[in-house]
């Protein structure tokens, strides 16, 4: 059976959403601000999504025949995955900067991370795609001291920064 991995970054912000905000924000209007950028998170998150789609029904096409409804799609009864670091089951942001190295995703998407690793614009997603028919979520628990040394040793950190990274995760 083949099996794929994948990664991704979009964004709905940047440019004209930008611009907007700012009008919004000018005004003091922090209602339209807030619904403005709310809108803007659920349009990256369905633009993740409709990605996804196209890659399991056309650009790897292990899913050609997908035909789910709304209700299967929101209940993620399709093959695969796409977990995003600093999320549950990658809860180290730190991830998305070989995985932008990897798309380029700047130059991309105009994406950028900040020092903490929080994209900017904010209204963006990436993550990686799993493919194999046996992916499926998980939440990475608390992690003990043993893990938390082996984590830093694979990432060439001393303890102090994967301590930093991982604070959430800490037993």
């Amino acid at each position: 059976m083949k099996d794929y991995l994948g990664a991704f970054a979009v964004t709905a912000g940047g440019g004209r959403f930008d611009e907007k905000l700012a009008e919004f924000e000018k005004a003091h209007d922090d209602y339209n601000a807030i619904l403005f950028k709310a809108l803007a998170d659920r349009l990256a998150e369905a633009f993740a999504e409709k990605l996804h789609q196209q890659v399991r029904t056309g650009y790897w096409g292990y899913a050609a025949d997908e035909n789910l409804s709304n209700e299967q799609l929101i209940k993620e009864e399709y093959r695969g995955i796409r977990p995003a670091p600093g999320y549950p089951a990658c809860p180290e942001h730190t991830e998305k900067g070989p995985l932008f190295d990897l798309l380029d995703a700047t130059e991309n998407t105009g994406l950028e991370l900040t020092e903490s690793f929080a994209m900017w614009p904010a209204a963006a997603v990436s993550g990686f795609y799993f493919s194999h028919p046996q992916s499926q979520y998980f939440a990475v628990a608390k992690i003990g001291r043993d893990q938390l040394e082996d984590y830093a040793r694979r990432k060439g950190w001393d303890i102090a920064t994967a301590e930093k990274w991982l604070a959430p995760n800490l037993a």
